[in-house]
């Protein structure tokens, strides 16, 4: 979180950003059946799947 040094006011709140992004998720998947559900998160993460390597 960043604070204005000046005036002390939070320039961002997180809490409020989560809550904003969870119920904007929860209301794109709501009528998704499981399948899709998890077809929409493959979509958005859009990340290589790698092995860890030891």
């Amino acid at each position: 979180m960043k604070i204005n040094a000046e005036n002390k006011e939070k320039t961002i709140d997180a809490v409020k950003f989560m809550r904003e992004q969870r119920d904007r998720i929860s209301k794109d998947i709501m009528d998704l059946s499981p399948e899709e559900i998890v077809t929409y998160f493959e979509k958005k993460t859009k990340r290589e799947k790698r092995k860890p390597s030891a």
